[in-house]
């Protein structure tokens, strides 16, 4: 199959004109190199990409480059006989929308090392609703695994509740058998999470934390989505050699505590960089999303479905703190 001459792209620029992004017609000379060139179905929003194509953070490393942190789509040609015309693939993190052009283009290249065969059991579609949350959310699970949880510890925290990890985490944290006590600022949508497979909803302004460096064990771990004084309330609740995951800084990035929770109980903070995370673990990854952790409500986590022409308005909403659930961008031809 050729690559067109010209195809549109959400394109982000910062140059003496100002930092601007928005959808603009290119061609494929324009496109970051790599051995796979895939023709884009889809991509989603996370909140990487409202501050990277907003100019609110400082995500992007040189312009202009397309935005999205994620993409599935179907390879047209490839250098890397790994690979061939016609196969579903997906990426994530990976430097997308960072050091080179990211998913949301009508097509794009990427590293064949990069580049994921969408794993059976999931289509092009589902892996987007997943994404980078869903996929930060299973690595959380699979390093705190690693580290010897298991449900008998007790149930497992997580904060951030209503953002995309949050519901994913719900979702996954149970298909894998823990309690999972969804912990979020948003009451009026705890019957949603507790649909998800939340054991218990805990308002976060109703939650008083004693202040004590050790405190009666209430988790058996936690998934947390916040930093701040939330993690910092969180550790001296963690049960014996229960382990902590940290993946956001919604609530800051610096935390008080104290070596109580780590020498008395064992307890472990790990921590989740799932944009660099390495090949091997991302295939374990994949592989446990797409089979015993694949989240059973995906279509209800997908709030939304927007083109490229609607990013901005998600954008300024995901910012402003009006988002709710995972919002797939729809680039291409359906998967």
């Amino acid at each position: 199959m050729s690559t067109p001459s010209a195809f549109r792209a959400f394109r982000i620029h910062n140059d003496a004109a100002g930092y601007r992004g928005g959808v603009e017609t290119i061609g494929a000379d324009a496109l970051s190199p790599g051995e796979v060139l895939v023709q884009v179905a889809y991509s989603s929003i996370n909140y990487k990409d409202a501050l990277a194509g907003t100019g609110k953070g400082k995500i992007l490393r040189h312009y202009p480059l397309n935005g999205g942190i994620d993409v599935s789509g179907t390879v047209v040609a490839s250098t890397d006989p790994a690979f061939k015309e016609g196969d579903a693939v997906l990426c994530t993190g990976s430097g997308l929308s960072e050091t080179r052009d990211g998913g949301y283009g009508e097509y794009i290249r990427l590293p064949s090392a990069w580049t994921i065969r969408l794993p059976k059991g999931l289509s092009l579609r589902e892996s987007m609703i997943i994404g980078t949350a869903g996929f930060t959310a299973a690595l959380a699970l699979l390093r705190m695994e690693d580290n010897r949880q298991t449900p008998t510890l007790g149930p497992i925290a997580v904060t951030g509740a209503t953002g995309g990890v949050g519901m994913l985490a719900i979702d996954i944290f149970t298909r894998a058998g823990y309690a999972v006590h969804a912990i979020s600022g948003k009451a009026s949508h705890f019957d949603f999470l507790r649909d998800l497979g939340a054991a218990e909803c805990i308002d976060r302004h109703q939650l008083v934390f004693s202040g004590k460096p050790m405190d009666s064990a209430r988790f058996g771990g936690a998934l947390d989505n916040v930093g701040g004084s939330m993690l910092a309330g969180l550790l001296p609740l963690i049960a014996p050699y229960g382990n902590v995951a940290i993946c956001g800084n919604a609530g800051g990035i610096g935390f008080e505590s104290t070596v109580m929770p780590f020498i008395i109980r064992g307890a472990s903070l790990l921590g989740i960089a799932s944009a660099g995370t390495a090949r091997d673990i991302r295939d374990r990854v994949w592989e446990r999303l797409s089979g015993d952790w694949k989240p059973q409500h995906l279509e209800r986590i997908a709030t939304r479905e927007v083109a490229l022409e609607q990013l901005p308005d998600v954008f300024s909403r995901m910012l402003e703190g009006e988002s709710f659930g995972r919002t797939v961008v729809r680039v291409g031809s359906a998967g």
